[in-house]
């Protein structure tokens, strides 16, 4: 039985959404019961050159509904970056997560080829719609889950 776009993406990004917003959870209650400054905890990296937990949060949720968008031929939904608190962080969360349920397989499947173009800055990125999937969007989603999982010593 072969695997359709649709079961490998959605179910994953709605899985992980969930797991990045119970995170946060755990991550509050941590600042909370140490005493430290939600914008400290917020703005803490666990390597000088790795972004904050705030971005890593928002880079998690931008990939997701963007490879939903983008593999469904829809407008990819625009967030600003301004959560300063983890209400803030909560409901961008819940936004994508919303967005994401949307899709029906029918949205996704059949989009192996379809075009799918990145542009960053004056870089475009060209890529097919499994190869897009397989070998940007997961990983690079999933890149942003070791650092929210460690995040000062909390598991789950």
């Amino acid at each position: 039985m072969s695997l359709s776009m649709y079961q490998a993406s959605i179910p994953a990004f709605i899985q992980m959404l969930n797991n990045f917003s119970a995170i946060l959870d755990m991550a509050e209650a941590h600042a909370r019961n140490r005493q430290i400054e939600p914008e400290v905890l917020l703005s803490y990296r666990l390597a000088p050159d790795m972004l904050p937990f705030v971005r890593q949060i928002q880079i998690a949720a931008d990939l997701a509904k963007g490879a939903a968008a983008r593999l469904a031929s829809v407008e990819v939904p625009k967030h600003d970056d301004t959560e300063k608190s983890f209400a803030d962080l909560k409901a961008r969360l819940a936004k994508t997560l919303a967005f994401v349920q949307s899709f029906k397989p029918a949205d996704i499947d059949g989009s192996e080829d379809r075009e799918i173009n990145l542009t960053f800055g004056e870089h475009t990125l060209s890529f097919k719609g499994q190869p897009y999937l397989v070998h940007f969007v997961m990983p690079n989603f999933y890149f942003c889950c070791p650092p929210l999982t460690t995040f000062c010593g909390i598991t789950v």
